[in-house]
């Protein structure tokens, strides 16, 4: 059992590093460039002479273009439970 567990972990990670390194290699679209330059704007503001409703809205704004980086990432993924289920269900088949 530790042993179908470490081969169902070990292709994740060396997916993952293989996607790390293509993603900076790419070159990154102007879209993706201007909403983590926005992020970054966000982040270096001083928030403390803001009032509630402003803060709110930053807080709205954030979690949007998070969302839209996520989607616009593009890719189907598995989480590594999902992976245990599905190669389980498949030793019981076969």
């Amino acid at each position: 059992m530790m042993m179908v567990l470490s081969l169902s972990i070990f292709p994740s990670t060396i997916i993952a590093s293989e996607k790390n390194t293509t993603a900076t290699n790419k070159e990154m679209p102007a879209e993706v460039k201007v909403m983590l330059n926005r992020l970054e704007e966000i982040k270096a503001m001083d928030k403390s002479d803001l009032n509630f409703s402003e803060k709110k809205e930053l807080r709205k704004e954030v979690r949007e273009i998070k969302s839209n980086l996520r989607s616009s990432n593009g890719g189907v993924y598995f989480s590594v439970g999902a992976i245990i289920i599905i190669i389980l269900l498949l030793i019981l088949i076969l």
